[in-house]
């Protein structure tokens, strides 16, 4: 009953193994792997993939977190989906668009996800990178500059909108230029 109350007392919906085996303070893998299981057999957790479960349904998950946690590194959300959430492009981009040290597509469910990598020396600087909690977002200026790193001949639909001086300082601030 203590595991229950703690687990669905937290904020947060995505747990990965370590995460319980914190939570619970459990440190034996194999009192850890049982405990899952049963929460897992009891429908109080909900297997995501191996080794990420979540309290609630997938289609009641904030997406952005659950990418984030599916990538399971530092990351944050840029190029078209902050884009598309700016109005900056008008085309549709199902994915959502990520920017970590690793480069991948990936789905689960019927959710999509690419993660694009960028070299280290500027995946850290946190320049037009905004925090709240636990998700990592850039701004629409900082989504630009990510995506004119990944392709320098990207069309932006909505050019006038975009504010390029901002885009230009932090291009240099982060050392794209």
């Amino acid at each position: 009953m203590y595991k229950i109350d703690k687990l669905l007392k937290q904020d947060r919906k995505l747990f990965h193994t370590n995460d319980l085996g914190i939570l619970w303070n459990i440190t034996n893998k194999n009192t850890l792997y049982t405990a899952i299981k049963r929460f897992v057999q009891k429908g109080i957790l909900i297997p995501l993939q191996k080794g990420l479960y979540s309290t609630i349904p997938i289609d009641r998950l904030d997406m952005v977190k659950l990418g984030m946690s599916l990538i399971h590194r530092y990351s944050y959300l840029s190029t078209e989906t902050i884009l598309i959430q700016a109005g900056l492009i008008t085309q549709t981009v199902y994915p959502y668009t990520f920017v970590s040290d690793v480069s991948r597509k990936f789905h689960l469910d019927k959710y999509q996800f690419l993660t694009r990598k960028m070299h280290d020396k500027y995946l850290y600087n946190d320049t037009g990178i905004s925090k709240s909690g636990d998700l990592i977002q850039a701004t629409p200026e900082r989504a630009v500059a990510d995506l004119l790193y990944f392709n320098p001949k990207y069309h932006f639909d909505q050019r006038e909108m975009i504010d390029w001086k901002k885009v230009r300082q932090i291009r240099q601030e982060v050392g794209f230029i």
